[in-house]
């Protein structure tokens, strides 16, 4: 028996077969036969799309907070940078780091 190889969904199939499971028109098993995937597979892709559909009609506010602000992002590596410079200086004239890295 040979092994079937490994397939990768685009995600407008899986959108397809996710609306479809939607519907309800058609078993899982009759779905599955239809598009070619395990019945696990579409309930997987049903319960995500359930999940993530309010994310699609959600505030457009709530994901640009979702979003790190970078410039915060960037004064804290600065800042980390600066600390980890004098520690590594000051390690070195009081002897215990070695010179060398």
């Amino acid at each position: 028996m040979t092994r079937r190889k490994r397939r990768n969904h685009s995600p407008a199939f899986k959108a397809q077969v996710a609306v479809a499971a939607l519907k309800g028109d058609k078993t899982l098993a009759e779905l599955a036969q239809q598009f070619d995937v395990h019945p696990n597979q579409i309930a997987d892709w049903k319960s995500q799309l359930m999940e993530r559909a309010a994310h699609v009609f959600g505030d457009a506010s709530a994901t640009a907070t979702a979003a790190p602000d970078l410039t915060k992002l960037h004064a804290k590596i600065g800042q980390l940078t600066l600390e980890n410079d004098f520690l590594e200086s000051a390690l070195t004239k009081a002897g215990l780091l070695s010179a060398r890295k």
